[in-house]
């Protein structure tokens, strides 16, 4: 756990009692957002998403595996995250921490909840042969509010993605050199992330912001303005007041956020 210094601690307090923070947002205001597809060449669908100075990097490798006996029809999605070393000096090598495994859960839950993929398309044999959608976050630079950076690159990897046109030939899987199809999107999902500090709640905080903060929010919404998903993170409790004045602004802000794809 790193340690703020009190001073630090106060002047963001202050700022935000006063509605202003130190790279003089509003606290209701996104950093500057960037998205790129098709980054990574081997990858079947990529992203890379700055969000200030936040930057991660999605890839999607699918492959053809045998589905859930309790989803014999059903595509399987798998999530995983890792936090690069270069990434923040609290980031470590070796198994996956758990701010790691928060991350990946978070943003998988998203995906799931909102029925982003059509997961029945990526039926090539029922009970046999599915597609199976491996999603790899890569943190490149931590600046603060990993969630709605990832989850944005996440959606955006899986637009670009383009699997090859399989067919089942003698009980084996022959993927086609030649064709491909759109991964099947059912919609689209944005994630927006609040903290509380001092009275107030703060969306898209910066790193320094998010070590002062006493609470987490994350609020998944899809483009239809339903609520998907949400998040409780910190110690301290949120009162009706905070999350019922947070999911109304999600619900806006994620229209901003969907813009960008």
């Amino acid at each position: 756990m790193e340690i703020v210094p009190e001073i630090t601690r106060r002047s963001i307090v202050d700022l935000v009692h006063n509605d202003k923070r130190e790279d003089n947002r509003a606290i209701d205001e996104y950093r500057d957002i960037s998205v790129e597809t098709n980054v990574i060449s081997k990858a079947e669908g990529s992203a890379r998403v700055k969000l200030g100075g936040t930057q991660v990097i999605v890839g999607i490798k699918p492959q053809i595996g045998s589905p859930f006996p309790d989803t014999p029809n059903l595509g399987v999605l798998m999530t995983n995250c890792e936090m690069l070393p270069m990434a923040d000096p609290t980031f470590e090598p070796g198994p996956p921490s758990d701010d790691s495994i928060e991350l990946a859960r978070v943003v998988d839950r998203g995906i799931r909840e909102s029925e982003l993929v059509d997961l029945d398309k990526l039926c090539v044999e029922e009970g046999k042969h599915v597609w199976m959608l491996f999603i790899d976050l890569h943190i490149i630079d931590n600046c603060g509010n990993l969630f709605d950076a990832c989850e944005l690159a996440v959606m955006a990897a899986l637009k670009s993605t383009k699997l090859p046109v399989a067919n089942v030939v003698d009980d084996e899987v022959v993927l086609s050199e030649d064709e491909t199809f759109d991964l099947p999107i059912n919609n689209e999902l944005a994630l927006c992330t609040f903290v509380k500090i001092g009275d107030k709640m703060v969306i898209d905080p910066t790193l320094s912001e998010q070590q002062v903060a006493s609470a987490r929010l994350n609020v998944g919404v899809t483009k239809d303005g339903h609520i998907c998903s949400m998040q409780k993170g910190g110690d301290e409790p949120l009162t009706k007041e905070d999350i019922l004045s947070a999911v109304n602004l999600a619900v806006t802000k994620t229209k901003e956020l969907m813009e960008n794809l």
